[in-house]
């Protein structure tokens, strides 16, 4: 293998999942930046040794007519690069709907410009509590600790995501509700029986989608080793969970593609910080309370901050108050809501639902216009602050606000919890550049959460 071939690139559908992917990689010894804008040869440049590239995306968020427009342009754009593999990235419990976020029209669209019959399927992250066993996904409570394990379809709260719920275990059923393609599963029995017998399923397989079930780190290993062998000749193009990074991390160390995995110091305490939360999950909301519990202040943005009439008023506010409390040394939690039952989130859907938009539309804006509104937020205070440390909490909300702050891209700098790193910017913009970022999705980390970023601990 060349050195200067790049391993992999990827497209993660949104924020918070493309640094997940990012600390995996990075984690393995691979040196991975992130790129939030479509990068040409002399972005690449800028980072000596890059080993592994990323473009943080949103089409998590996205109808699949905008779907058609974003991915085509950047599937070819990373392309271009010629990587070993092309991974579409998404959340680990596979959050989409024939509406928004559409994971078979990504797949439509990568198998058209990869040029590739069967695009394969591995959603299991096993380090995230993530597990497919014949074709049904199960996910932990949280991503770390000793949350309960629930089939997706019975998760208290993926069940009730107010923009994808999951509806269906059976990721194969649920999957087929978005595409015409075939399907077919590789499960358990197969995976355990070695690479052999898996290659011998991909070989002798007609369908034009093709499943990995997954349950421990063994399982994942098969199944980075049988990616690897079939990416030999050209970019293989895949779909899943960071969990598929993972996989190609254990082959590449076996094989000493890679050598061995990086390690990172405490980040350190940094004081104050900023918190920008646009989640409504129950996880996120026990982070608000405890954090609240122990010293940060709060900032409730009101549902009016989606009503341009009122935009204005409410950012210059904020961004005042956000001053202040940094002023006297107050870390602020900024927040959309707290919680799945806050009126705020009843509130903004009845400001949209005036404005003619549709249910499945409602959604969308509410991340697109809120995610815009804490970005703005965020900008003015760093022109007026020197903040050091940003905490972004909703993989949707969270796509929209970096998109405010004119990032090139993000390297990681430290862990903190599994699938959430801390980052570091690169911005042509002085006021942003060198700023540490957290970017975390709604049921990521303990309650204790948000002080741990503070103090720059690992989970």
């Amino acid at each position: 293998m060349k050195s200067d071939k790049l391993l992999l690139a990827y497209y993660g559908d949104d924020f918070t999942g493309s640094t997940d992917a990012l600390e995996f990689l990075t984690l393995a010894g691979v040196k991975t930046v992130l790129f939030l804008r479509k990068p040409n040869q002399k972005d690449l440049d800028r980072f000596p040794g890059i080993q592994a590239i990323g473009l943080a995306g949103k089409s998590r968020s996205m109808s699949p007519s905008e779907m058609e427009t974003e991915l085509c342009n950047a599937f070819e754009n990373l392309k271009s690069f010629a990587p070993n593999h092309f991974h579409y990235k998404v959340c680990s419990t596979f959050d989409s709907a024939p509406h928004v976020g559409n994971i078979g029209k990504a797949i439509e669209i990568g198998s058209e410009v990869f040029n590739q019959k069967t695009v394969l399927v591995s959603p299991s992250a096993p380090h995230l509590g993530r597990f497919c066993v014949f074709g049904n996904l199960f996910a932990r409570m949280g991503t770390i600790g000793n949350g309960e394990i629930y089939r997706i379809d019975r998760h208290p709260s993926m069940s009730k995501h107010p923009v994808t719920p999951a509806l269906e275990g059976d990721l194969t059923l649920h999957l087929a509700k978005q595409t015409e393609k075939s399907i077919n599963l590789v499960n358990l029995t197969t995976i355990e029986k070695g690479i052999s017998e898996v290659l011998e399923v991909v070989e002798n397989n007609q369908a034009e989608i093709l499943f990995f079930d997954g349950f421990n780190l063994d399982h994942l290993k098969t199944i980075g080793s049988v990616f690897n062998q079939l990416a030999t000749e050209k970019t293989l193009f895949s779909v899943g969970s960071s969990g598929i990074e993972m996989a190609l991390g254990l082959d590449w160390k076996d094989k000493k593609v890679i050598g061995n995995e990086t390690a990172f110091e405490s980040a350190g305490e940094v004081s104050p910080i900023l918190v920008l939360s646009g989640s409504c999950s129950p996880v996120t909301s026990s982070q608000i309370e405890y954090a609240l519990e122990n010293g940060f202040l709060e900032i409730p943005l009101e549902s009016k901050a989606v009503d341009s009439q009122y935009q204005q008023q409410i950012i210059e506010e904020t961004v005042s108050q956000i001053i202040a409390n940094f002023n006297q040394g107050k870390s602020t939690i900024l927040h959309t809501s707290t919680g799945p039952n806050d009126p705020r989130i009843a509130e903004t859907e009845l400001f949209f639902k005036s404005k003619g938009f549709s249910v499945n539309e409602i959604q969308k804006q509410c991340s697109s216009v809120y995610g815009s509104v804490l970005g703005q937020i965020t900008n003015e205070v760093l022109k007026a602050v020197p903040l050091k440390r940003i905490l972004f909490a909703g993989g949707d909300t969270s796509s929209y606000s970096a998109s405010e702050l004119d990032i090139l891209a993000l390297e990681m700098i430290a862990p903190i919890a599994p699938g959430a790193p801390l980052c570091k910017a690169v911005s042509d913009n002085e006021w942003v550049n060198g700023i540490e970022m957290n970017f975390k999705g709604g049921q990521v980390g303990t309650a204790d959460y948000f002080i741990k970023v503070l103090k720059g601990e690992k989970l």
